[in-house]
């Protein structure tokens, strides 16, 4: 999905899930409201925390969305149905639909 696509959905009536799969510190310098972190590597032991969004569309991202494309296909390999990778992750959101995101 494209930042604004994932813009459009979060302003729609069923918003999805936001899933940040970056380090914390990544996700201190900027990170999209009400997402949730759960870096790349620790998402196989933390799959409960999710658990309920299995039938709910998740909306994945990082950096520049290489990990989040790797996180997407694990969570579909495990069972969540509807998982979306946002393409260019929080550099393009910051480049293509809120510039007050800081980029690094």
């Amino acid at each position: 999905m494209s930042p604004k696509e994932v813009s459009a959905s979060l302003a729609s009536e069923h918003p999805p899930f936001l899933l940040d799969v970056r380090q914390p510190e990544e996700h201190t310098l900027a990170s999209l409201p009400n997402s949730k972190l759960i870096p790349l590597r620790e998402i196989p032991g933390r799959l409960q925390e999710i658990e309920g969004w299995k039938t709910r569309t998740i909306v994945v991202y990082c950096h520049h969305g290489v990990r989040s494309l790797h996180a997407a296909a694990f969570l579909r390999e495990s069972g969540f149905r509807d998982v979306r990778n946002m393409d260019g992750g929080i550099e393009a959101w910051s480049l293509f639909v809120d510039s007050s995101v800081p980029r690094y």
